[in-house]
Protein backbone atom coordinates (compact mmCIF):
# COMPACT_ATOMS: atom_id res chain seq x y z
CA UNK A 1 0.00 0.00 0.00
CA UNK A 2 1.66 3.33 -1.04
CA UNK A 3 0.56 6.65 0.94
CA UNK A 4 1.28 10.23 0.34
CA UNK A 5 0.85 13.17 2.21
CA UNK A 6 -1.76 15.06 0.32
CA UNK A 7 -0.70 18.21 1.88
CA UNK A 8 3.13 18.13 1.64
CA UNK A 9 3.68 18.99 5.31
CA UNK A 10 7.16 19.21 6.67
CA UNK A 11 8.06 16.30 9.05
CA UNK A 12 11.06 15.92 11.21
CA UNK A 13 12.96 13.07 12.45
CA UNK A 14 15.98 13.57 14.97
CA UNK A 15 18.76 11.49 15.55
CA UNK A 16 21.31 11.38 18.08
CA UNK A 17 24.51 10.23 16.83
CA UNK A 18 25.87 7.30 19.13
CA UNK A 19 28.95 8.57 18.58
CA UNK A 20 28.26 11.79 19.20
CA UNK A 21 28.35 14.62 16.59
CA UNK A 22 32.14 15.64 15.89
CA UNK A 23 33.57 19.10 16.06
CA UNK A 24 36.91 19.79 14.51
CA UNK A 25 38.43 22.51 13.50
CA UNK A 26 36.46 24.90 15.41
CA UNK A 27 33.54 24.68 12.74
CA UNK A 28 33.44 21.08 10.89
CA UNK A 29 31.10 19.28 11.95
CA UNK A 30 30.42 15.53 10.40
CA UNK A 31 27.57 12.43 11.81
CA UNK A 32 24.55 10.71 11.08
CA UNK A 33 21.55 12.67 10.06
CA UNK A 34 19.58 9.82 9.87
CA UNK A 35 19.83 5.99 10.05
CA UNK A 36 18.98 3.33 7.79
CA UNK A 37 16.44 0.87 8.81
CA UNK A 38 15.46 1.34 12.48
CA UNK A 39 11.99 1.87 13.67
CA UNK A 40 11.74 5.30 15.51
CA UNK A 41 9.37 5.64 18.41
CA UNK A 42 6.79 7.13 15.80
CA UNK A 43 6.34 3.58 13.49
CA UNK A 44 8.55 4.45 10.88
CA UNK A 45 11.45 3.05 9.08
CA UNK A 46 13.95 5.07 6.40
CA UNK A 47 14.89 2.52 3.74
CA UNK A 48 17.93 2.52 2.16
CA UNK A 49 17.64 5.13 -0.75
CA UNK A 50 15.25 6.93 0.06
CA UNK A 51 17.52 10.16 -0.29
CA UNK A 52 18.59 9.07 -3.54
CA UNK A 53 16.34 11.15 -6.05
CA UNK A 54 16.42 14.40 -3.53
CA UNK A 55 20.18 14.29 -3.64
CA UNK A 56 20.38 13.74 -7.32
CA UNK A 57 17.81 16.84 -7.95
CA UNK A 58 19.42 19.29 -5.62
CA UNK A 59 22.58 18.17 -7.43
CA UNK A 60 21.52 18.65 -10.99
CA UNK A 61 19.93 21.83 -9.95
CA UNK A 62 23.45 23.12 -8.37
CA UNK A 63 21.50 23.18 -4.54
CA UNK A 64 22.32 22.15 -1.39
CA UNK A 65 21.01 20.74 1.51
CA UNK A 66 20.40 23.49 4.23
CA UNK A 67 22.02 23.72 7.37
CA UNK A 68 19.30 25.34 9.69
CA UNK A 69 19.76 25.65 13.48
CA UNK A 70 16.62 24.55 15.32
CA UNK A 71 14.40 23.39 11.98
CA UNK A 72 14.00 27.80 11.46
CA UNK A 73 14.43 28.58 8.22
CA UNK A 74 15.60 32.55 9.19
CA UNK A 75 18.64 30.31 11.11
CA UNK A 76 21.18 29.12 8.66
CA UNK A 77 24.13 28.53 10.53
CA UNK A 78 26.56 26.93 8.22
CA UNK A 79 26.73 24.87 5.02
CA UNK A 80 26.94 20.95 4.18
CA UNK A 81 29.70 20.24 1.88
CA UNK A 82 28.94 16.90 1.70
CA UNK A 83 25.62 14.62 2.29
CA UNK A 84 25.33 11.46 1.39
CA UNK A 85 24.13 7.67 1.50
CA UNK A 86 26.14 4.82 3.16
CA UNK A 87 25.31 1.70 3.99
CA UNK A 88 24.06 3.12 7.65
CA UNK A 89 22.50 6.32 7.03
CA UNK A 90 22.48 9.27 5.61
CA UNK A 91 26.51 11.29 6.67
CA UNK A 92 26.54 14.67 6.49
CA UNK A 93 29.66 16.57 7.07
CA UNK A 94 29.83 20.23 7.03
CA UNK A 95 30.69 24.13 8.37
CA UNK A 96 29.52 26.04 10.81
CA UNK A 97 29.78 29.60 9.91
CA UNK A 98 31.43 31.34 12.93
CA UNK A 99 31.15 34.17 11.30
CA UNK A 100 27.82 35.02 12.09
CA UNK A 101 26.61 35.14 15.89
CA UNK A 102 24.16 31.67 15.64
CA UNK A 103 27.16 29.88 14.38
CA UNK A 104 29.72 30.56 17.09
CA UNK A 105 26.93 30.15 19.84
CA UNK A 106 26.53 26.61 17.73
CA UNK A 107 30.23 25.62 17.49
CA UNK A 108 30.32 27.05 21.67
CA UNK A 109 27.76 25.03 22.30
CA UNK A 110 28.97 21.29 20.59
CA UNK A 111 32.20 21.96 21.58
CA UNK A 112 30.81 22.07 25.31
CA UNK A 113 28.76 18.45 24.94
CA UNK A 114 25.65 20.74 24.92
CA UNK A 115 24.30 20.10 21.79
CA UNK A 116 24.93 17.00 19.90
CA UNK A 117 21.28 16.27 18.14
CA UNK A 118 21.04 16.11 14.30
CA UNK A 119 17.47 16.37 12.85
CA UNK A 120 16.30 15.96 9.31
CA UNK A 121 13.55 18.41 7.69
CA UNK A 122 11.81 16.75 4.48
CA UNK A 123 8.69 15.54 2.57
CA UNK A 124 7.59 11.71 2.41
CA UNK A 125 7.36 11.26 -1.57
CA UNK A 126 6.65 7.15 -1.16
CA UNK A 127 5.74 5.32 1.90
CA UNK A 128 4.68 2.05 2.51
CA UNK A 129 3.13 -0.69 5.79
CA UNK A 130 5.50 -3.16 6.42
CA UNK A 131 4.27 -6.35 7.83
CA UNK A 132 4.63 -4.97 11.59
CA UNK A 133 2.87 -1.63 10.71
CA UNK A 134 6.09 0.30 10.01
CA UNK A 135 5.74 2.97 7.83
CA UNK A 136 8.65 2.41 5.40
CA UNK A 137 9.71 5.81 3.88
CA UNK A 138 10.93 4.49 0.50
CA UNK A 139 11.33 7.88 -1.12
CA UNK A 140 12.19 11.36 1.10
CA UNK A 141 12.28 14.55 -0.36
CA UNK A 142 15.36 16.30 1.69
CA UNK A 143 15.17 19.76 2.94
CA UNK A 144 17.78 20.64 5.64
CA UNK A 145 19.39 19.25 8.40
CA UNK A 146 19.05 21.24 11.70
CA UNK A 147 21.29 20.97 14.98
CA UNK A 148 19.01 20.63 17.61
CA UNK A 149 18.85 20.76 21.32
CA UNK A 150 16.48 17.95 22.02
CA UNK A 151 17.44 14.94 19.90
CA UNK A 152 14.88 12.82 21.77
CA UNK A 153 16.76 9.30 21.93
CA UNK A 154 19.64 7.66 20.14
CA UNK A 155 17.56 6.20 17.36
CA UNK A 156 15.61 8.36 14.62
CA UNK A 157 12.17 9.90 15.63
CA UNK A 158 9.27 12.16 14.23
CA UNK A 159 9.24 15.12 15.85
CA UNK A 160 5.98 15.91 16.39
CA UNK A 161 3.83 12.96 16.19
CA UNK A 162 1.48 12.73 19.20
CA UNK A 163 1.90 16.21 20.06
CA UNK A 164 -1.68 18.37 19.51
CA UNK A 165 -1.43 20.87 16.78
CA UNK A 166 -4.01 21.81 14.66
CA UNK A 167 -4.35 21.87 11.20
CA UNK A 168 -4.00 25.45 10.53
CA UNK A 169 -0.26 25.52 11.75
CA UNK A 170 0.59 22.70 9.96
CA UNK A 171 -0.95 23.78 7.11
CA UNK A 172 0.97 27.33 7.47
CA UNK A 173 4.00 25.68 7.93
CA UNK A 174 3.68 23.65 4.71
CA UNK A 175 3.11 26.86 3.01
CA UNK A 176 6.38 28.41 4.45
CA UNK A 177 8.39 25.64 3.55
CA UNK A 178 6.87 25.07 -0.19
CA UNK A 179 7.35 29.02 -0.65
CA UNK A 180 10.85 28.25 -0.04
CA UNK A 181 11.43 25.56 -1.56
CA UNK A 182 9.55 27.21 -4.89
CA UNK A 183 12.22 30.02 -4.03
CA UNK A 184 15.07 27.57 -4.21
CA UNK A 185 14.57 25.83 -6.99
CA UNK A 186 13.45 29.11 -9.17
CA UNK A 187 9.54 27.74 -9.74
Amino acid sequence: MRMRDEFGAPERKFHRPETGLVLSEGSMIVGYASIFGRPDHGGDVVARNAYAASLEAMRLQGRRVKMLWQHDPAEVIGVWDEVHEDETGLWVKGRILTEIGRGREAAALIAAGAIDGLSIGYRTVRSERDAKGHRVLAEIELWEVSLVTFPMLPEARVAAKGEDHDELDWHDIAELFEDARQSLSGV
